[in-house]
């Protein structure tokens, strides 16, 4: 079977979020499943993409082995062996890791490197984006003059997040870890965008998730740089003052907004053709950057 939608192991559930199971282990580690579950706008629908946990598992993997310089991350590097039956580690393989349980910070670390989606929006109705006034005429898919930090609030399943200023994340987090997420969420970007781009990839965009290990030491968790967390565009094709060719579930949204739909549950059913493209993406981004 191709399509992993549901989990079921024998280690207590902590909590089915959008994508992810995430289970417990013990006081200091827990597992994390990425399934084939789609979510856009902030809604999980009833269509999966094929072998999408794996690419998502596998990218992120990659990445987090890969930005250790910059910043510690949740992996423990722990074979699925030692917690789980061979019938279990054989249900998720290649798409659960055993991570550090960390204490998650409140805020979603947003970094924009492009004029793109709900920044564009922003930029068309307050000439800035998140409170950050930018140049006149600024055109779709633009890159910015400089590297955008701007973070959002984390809402609970079902709910949209919002954007929030970075004073709202000193009150959040005080001041001091409030500049660690941040300049650490724009070195990560910073080098993200060099790599791929060597590799006919430009991120114009993406989101980080952070926590507190034992000692409060800042720490990368959840996801980083997937096609889910990200904005990935072919180099090669791209053009500005149009929406780019895209290796994400960009697919999927851009289909959605030509939809009648509110962006609430229930989730409109896919075409199969858009799911098809959306998973042939997926694994293309993850061959241009793993391999």
């Amino acid at each position: 079977m191709d399509t992993l939608f549901e989990t079921d192991l024998s280690l207590p559930l902590i909590q089915k979020g959008k994508v992810r199971d995430i289970y417990d282990i013990d006081d200091k580690r827990m597992l994390i499943v990425t399934t084939d579950r789609l979510s856009a706008f902030d809604v999980v629908f009833d269509d999966g993409i094929a072998k999408k946990g794996e690419v998502l598992t596998s990218v992120a993997n990659f990445w987090f082995n890969k930005t250790q310089h910059i910043i510690p991350n949740h992996l423990t590097h722990e074979p699925l062996s030692s917690v789980l039956n061979a019938t279990e580690a054989q249900q998720v393989e290649g798409r659960a890791i055993i991570v550090k349980k960390l204490k998650p910070l409140a805020v979603e670390a947003i970094v924009r490197g492009y004029i793109i989606g709900s920044g564009w929006k922003d930029y068309q109705k307050t000439s800035g984006i998140c409170g950050t006034t930018l140049p006149a005429n600024l055109q779709l898919a633009e890159k910015l003059p400089e590297v955008l930090y701007t973070p959002s609030s984390k809402a609970a399943v079902g709910e949209h997040d919002e954007n929030i200023d970075f004073s709202a994340t000193v009150d959040i987090l005080g001041e001091n870890m409030a500049q660690q997420v941040k300049q650490a969420s724009l070195a990560l970007y910073k080098y993200a965008a060099e790599f791929a781009l060597e590799r006919g990839i430009m991120i114009a965009d993406t989101k980080f998730e952070f926590g507190l290990d034992e000692n409060n030491v800042l720490t990368l968790m959840d996801e980083v740089l997937t096609p889910d967390s990200s904005r990935f565009w072919s180099a090669k094709d791209y053009q500005i003052g149009v929406s780019p060719q895209s290796f994400d579930k960009q697919i999927v949204r851009d289909y959605l907004e030509t939809l009648d739909w509110d962006k609430t549950p229930p989730a409109p059913t896919l075409p199969q053709h858009i799911i098809n493209k959306t998973a042939e993406k997926y694994q293309q981004v993850q061959q241009l950057l793993t391999q």
